[in-house]
């Protein structure tokens, strides 16, 4: 005979996208078994989110039992869900998206859509036990957004350059479109400068990020721009428990392909933090050009 489920703890997990995310309620019992109460889907807006908080209140109740919220650290979009949730003091956990891939691959689920993901979601918040997400300060959140638009601008500016060296290898080119070109050039080379200005104003308004930058700056090739990137795209590394956590997110992970007798070729993943792996190899030519110099 079946013995009755005795819900102990609830776990909600969340697949966000831009405009839409799943949500899927299970709930555990005391012999760790895990049931799926309700699946739905909402707009990504605030009143998409008002209409889920309402939803998960009716999917779990109960007296002294505990609720918790999952979900991934995919771009933004689901910063506003985790902070509407976090304002309201529930226990909601933002992890990596590798770590929810391996384990609902574990789980044995080879289907991919996101009401499937929001459930394997669910079961995690069910089975594990993890940390609260903070969300990141205002001053840390603008400090990256300028980060990133001059990152934005220099990629720009390179393909602008490259444009250019394109229109004056041709057998013919035009003065005008040269000018113009040249023109945008110019007009980033100013948005460059201003955005180097505010990220270094507002390191020197915050004295922690500012004792920081003199300690590391110290290390050859190793400039503030760098920092900020690091410090804004791991939000002072609160996401990572060791170095290998940090490794992996910045896509820095060594995959070796070796199988036998057969050795195939050994590469990092580069799955992961874009913008970190930037910031780090031009340090890295940085100092590979000191060394060279010294040498």
């Amino acid at each position: 005979m079946e013995t009755a489920f005795i819900t102990v703890k609830y776990g909600v997990g969340l697949d966000v996208g831009k405009q839409t995310f799943y949500a899927c309620v299970s709930a555990i019992d005391q012999t760790q078994r895990v049931k799926i109460k309700a699946v739905h889907s909402f707009a990504n807006s605030p009143k998409g989110i008002a209409e889920f908080i309402r939803w998960a209140g009716h999917h779990c109740k109960g007296e002294n039992l505990s609720v918790h919220y999952l979900m991934e650290a995919t771009g933004i979009y689901y910063e506003q869900l985790a902070l509407a949730l976090h304002s309201r003091q529930e226990h909601v956990s933002v992890i990596l998206p590798q770590k929810a891939n391996y384990y609902i691959k574990a789980l044995g689920i080879k289907t991919k859509t996101d009401g499937v993901d929001a459930q394997g979601l669910a079961t995690m918040a069910c089975q594990q036990r993890l940390d609260f997400w903070k969300p990141i300060s205002e001053a840390m959140y603008k400090l990256r957004q300028l980060t990133r638009q001059h990152t934005q601008l220099q990629e720009l500016k390179m393909q602008l350059h490259n444009q250019l060296l394109a229109l004056e290898a041709g057998m013919y080119h035009s003065g005008e479109v040269r000018k113009q070109m040249m023109k945008m050039i110019e007009q980033i080379d100013r948005q460059l400068a201003e955005c180097v200005k505010l990220i270094e104003k507002a390191i020197a308004e915050n004295p922690d990020w500012q004792r920081k930058v003199k300690q590391i700056c110290q290390i050859k090739g190793v400039g503030i721009l760098t920092i900020a990137n690091l410090i804004t795209e791991t939000n002072q590394f609160s996401l990572f428990e060791n170095q290998r956590q940090l490794v992996s997110y910045s896509g820095y992970d060594v995959v070796e392909n070796q199988s036998g007798k057969r050795v195939g070729k050994t590469h990092i993943s580069k799955r992961g933090n874009a913008r970190i792996r930037r910031a780090l190899h031009m340090s890295a030519l940085q100092v590979v050009r000191i060394s060279t110099k010294t040498i």
